[in-house]
């Protein structure tokens, strides 16, 4: 479906499950709210790169090596395919890369909830540090299970070409996903890797943002948005112990 605005207010062809597709057709105020998700999800993924890439030298084997390395550099392209569409709205792209210290955190035992922090888009739980190869495998698993829940709500977007390029790498993403998962196996249901889970469980789940929001019912109208955080966060909760149970780890 393409917007006719000859036809149908812009608000009620979104509400009626219409699809806008390029910059140039893309209301104020609808573009506001695309941005800011955008740029919350480059944003997280540089950062999520940036992390995981010191986690390479901690990896206890080359599969393990070859594994870290492929996340650090999908999560990188990823990150880059949404900001080439950023372009199209006037994002200087060369400047927008190295605008922040994307390998940036705050101290572990910060309480950030969340909040935004510093001059970024990133989610709150890109602010921790990772702290050795257990606990980057653990938060792998962990924040791989919500992006797919997360990401999957936003491959639904009423803005064609971002569900597009969501809906493409979603299946990397759930791939990372599996890769942390295999190593969580072979980790087993240690002490460290008990507190790993204990420590990221929460800082994971306030990824989803608040349970009422009234920017959910704002980028809902706009098709942005279907499923409410709530729903998106307790869903991830029960495959989260889905995936946890079984090693002993919840």
């Amino acid at each position: 479906m393409t917007n006719d605005t000859d036809t149908m207010p812009i608000a009620e062809y979104l509400a009626q499950g219409g699809k806008l597709t390029s910059p140039e057709n893309v209301p104020p105020r609808y573009r506001g709210e695309l941005l800011r998700l955008m740029s919350s999800f480059v944003d997280s993924e540089l950062a999520g790169s940036a992390g995981f890439a010191g986690a390479i030298n901690w990896a206890p084997g080359i599969k393990a090596r070859i594994a870290a390395s492929r996340i650090t550099l999908e999560k990188a392209d990823h990150a880059e395919r949404v900001l080439d569409l950023m372009e199209g709205f006037g994002t200087d792209k060369a400047l927008y890369e190295r605008a922040h210290d994307w390998a940036a955190r705050e101290d572990r035992d910060s309480t950030l909830e969340a909040k935004r922090h510093g001059g970024d888009m990133r989610l709150s739980v890109f602010h921790y540090p990772l702290a050795g190869w257990t606990d980057a495998v653990v938060m792998n698993v962990l924040m791989g299970l919500a992006t797919q829940h997360a990401v999957g709500e936003l491959a639904r977007s009423s803005y064609q070409p971002l569900a597009e390029v969501l809906r493409d790498i979603l299946p990397r993403e759930k791939r990372h996903m599996e890769l942390g998962l295999e190593g969580l196996e072979r980790i087993g249901a240690t002490d460290e890797a008990k507190a790993s889970v204990a420590y990221w469980m929460p800082r994971v789940a306030e990824t989803f943002g608040p349970a009422v929001s009234e920017r959910f019912e704002k980028q809902r109208a706009m098709g942005l948005r279907h499923t409410d955080n709530e729903t998106l966060r307790s869903a991830w909760r029960a495959e989260a112990e889905s995936v946890l149970s079984p090693l002993g780890l919840c």
